[in-house]
């Protein structure tokens, strides 16, 4: 059995630890990935060359690179036999607040929360795509995750029109409390999939360390939806609510691009 640790530069919260699965998954000389998020790094037990699995996880560009390959005696590997029930919690508490934020987002006309909802779509994308592909073949999980790409590419292409729209047209302001309300909520909500998380791994105190770079995207992003309501209400313009909205259908449409390269 050999071990070969990569460092992934890129590789900041569950997110890519999820892709990197899906890209490696079908390697049949991998016996184990272990993921150290917090450190970027990741140790892949192996049989045979690395060549191949070094390949995979350069294609991902995710600033991969190998650091060192060596022999070891390692057989035996824990495995969270919760992890999946885990996954499945988180995914749906995502996609509950994918579902209480766009409604309210078009009922109270505030793209920020449009915006927020897509990017809780993404994250049960990401989840989902190996949930729902658990035992099917490597090209049934890349038709998934093209499809998923797609629909999200698509979904932010008509959120920024609509920006667009309002921008230059004469819409009222949108409802800066239910803004702030309903982005508190998504903040308790993305605190609470940190903590099941965490519980997959709760012993290691990395993970625990891990977890501001867990939530930083959502927490940020929550915050900012936030700050835009507030500015909403004081400077009675709906220009901040657009600008938040914006910026995270760019950064839903970023991580879709993410997605669709599982599809290559």
């Amino acid at each position: 059995m050999n071990k070969t640790i990569f460092e992934i530069t890129k590789m900041d919260c569950p997110s890519e630890e999820n892709l990197i699965r899906m890209k490696l998954d079908g390697i049949s000389s991998i016996a184990n990935l272990d993921f150290d998020i917090p450190n970027r790094k990741l140790t892949v037990f192996h049989s045979g060359q690395i060549d191949q699995i070094e390949k995979s996880v350069l294609e991902l560009n995710l600033g991969g690179k190998k650091i060192s390959t060596e022999k070891t005696d390692q057989t035996e590997f824990k495995e969270n036999a919760n992890q999946k029930k885990l996954l499945w919690t988180v995914l749906g508490i995502n996609f509950a607040f994918f579902l209480i934020e766009m409604t309210t987002g078009i009922i109270s006309k505030s793209m920020g929360l449009v915006a927020d909802s897509l990017d809780m779509l993404a994250d049960s994308f990401v989840y989902g795509i190996s949930l729902f592909a658990v035992g099917g073949t490597l090209t049934r999980k890349k038709r998934i995750a093209k499809l998923a790409g797609y629909f999200q590419i698509t979904l932010a292409i008509i959120g920024f029109v609509e920006v667009l729209r309002r921008f230059f047209g004469d819409e009222n302001l949108p409802d800066f409390s239910t803004m702030i309300i309903v982005s508190i909520f998504a903040l308790v909500a993305n605190g609470i999939c940190l903590y099941i998380l965490q519980q997959s791994k709760s012993k290691e105190e990395a993970h625990m360390k891990a977890s501001m770079i867990f939530t930083s995207n959502d927490v940020i992003i929550n915050l900012g939806v936030i700050i835009a309501g507030i500015l909403v209400n004081w400077l009675s313009s709906n220009k901040p609510d657009l600008i938040i909205g914006t910026i995270v259908f760019a950064l839903v449409i970023q991580g879709a691009f993410r997605i669709l390269k599982l599809s290559k």
